[in-house]
């Protein structure tokens, strides 16, 4: 497709070339094959820097742009919008070096001008949209753009993620349907619509759509919501069956075992209802939970908010028993702030026995060992 664009370009400004003679059949080689840089020097040997050539300097600057040498493409479309300005292509050119360079600010500053020049021009709302200050701001370009093209996915599929994100589910479900009715071959925008079929109770429609993309693709979230819409049709073997394929998977999560676990309880199948609900537990407890509370308790320590302090390390411990550092600070906290000499003694013996690497907690192993021989003497 690049290669097209730049051939028509090409025929159609290189008759208006009037340096010095071009060898055209050695330009039009560079554009079928791609290779703009070699383009753009080609250019820039014939005409001079300074030179006010509208076509040739909106030739090097395309030759630059798709070269990525961004800067000299900016100097020359800069150029070409000095003196003609207004010109929407070269101000889109402008919009999209500047995105490409980080800088949203100018590019929105040049889309900005295209709508006051064409206040229907699909294209720049969509990429405002990616530009919006606000949620509300980005929200009423997306709207406008899909009201001036209501089929095209991009559009469709933000515009929606943005209503459900604001739990407008209706608005949501109907943007990506009237975009499905001009194409449903498209997985993505279905598999988008799923969740939100879920939301208004769309439970049949979810299962028949996605029966239909798993053939295809047996995606993990399409997976999940026809799980869900099993559930609230009742049918909790086929929800319990679908969902114990992402266990098998090892991509469950704390809502797919929680459904397990309803759908055994409503099966009566206690015994695998309570398997799943302990496993629903384990898996809504992070792995970091107990850094979390050791991190508090050494803050509460800090503040001297000893007792504080006890509390967080022993709710620490509650999600994982075998933390050797909880027990080293509860032993440092048993020992110095609160002189209880017989429970300082038990954690850094649990610290001990937990194992801490003897490379890396070297001084702590030998500290809590000096201690425990130093406390047990005074017993």
């Amino acid at each position: 497709m690049k290669i097209l664009i730049c051939i028509c370009l090409f025929i159609s400004s290189i008759s208006n070339l009037t340096a010095q003679a071009i060898d055209k059949e050695k330009l039009l080689e560079y554009y079928e094959s791609q290779r703009y840089a070699e383009a753009a020097q080609y250019l820039q040997d014939i005409y001079p820097e300074d030179t006010k050539d509208i076509k040739a300097l909106t030739q090097m600057a395309y030759c630059h742009m798709m070269s990525g040498k961004l800067p000299e493409a900016e100097k020359n479309y800069l150029k070409v919008n000095a003196a003609e300005p207004n010109n929407i292509p070269v101000l889109f050119s402008l919009a999209n070096i500047n995105s490409r360079r980080g800088n949203g600010k100018k590019a929105k500053t040049y889309l900005l001008q295209i709508v006051q020049l064409d206040s229907l021009n699909f294209n720049a709302y969509r990429q405002l949209a990616g530009f919006g200050d606000t949620a509300e701001e980005k929200l009423n370009y997306l709207k406008k753009a899909n009201t001036l093209n209501t089929t095209d996915p991009d559009v469709a599929f933000d515009l929606s993620t943005a209503y459900r994100e604001l739990k407008q589910y209706q608005r949501a479900y109907d943007v990506l349907r009237i975009a499905i009715e001009a194409d449903n071959g498209n997985f993505t925008l279905q598999s988008a619509q799923l969740p939100l079929a879920n939301q208004l109770g769309k439970y049949k429609e979810v299962i028949e759509t996605g029966e239909k993309l798993i053939k295809e693709d047996s995606d993990a979230n399409v997976i999940n919501e026809m799980g869900q819409a099993y559930f609230y049709l009742k049918e909790y073997q086929k929800c319990a069956a679908l969902f114990k394929t992402l266990e098998d998977l090892g991509i469950q999560n704390e809502g797919t075992l929680y459904y397990m676990a309803l759908s055994y309880r409503e099966l009566k199948d206690y015994d695998n209802a309570i398997l799943y609900a302990k496993k629903t537990i384990d898996e809504g407890i992070s792995k970091h939970t107990a850094l979390y509370y050791t991190a508090l308790a050494g803050i509460y320590e800090n503040k001297n908010q000893f007792s504080e302090a006890l509390e967080a390390y022993k709710r620490g411990l509650t999600f994982h028993h075998t933390n050797h550092t909880i027990y080293y600070r509860l032993g440092v906290l048993y020992d110095f702030n609160l002189k209880q000499t017989k429970n300082a003694v038990t954690y850094y013996n649990l610290y001990l026995k937990n194992k801490p690497d003897p490379e890396k907690e070297q001084e702590q192993i030998t500290y809590a060992k000096a201690r425990i021989i130093a406390l047990s003497s005074k017993t």
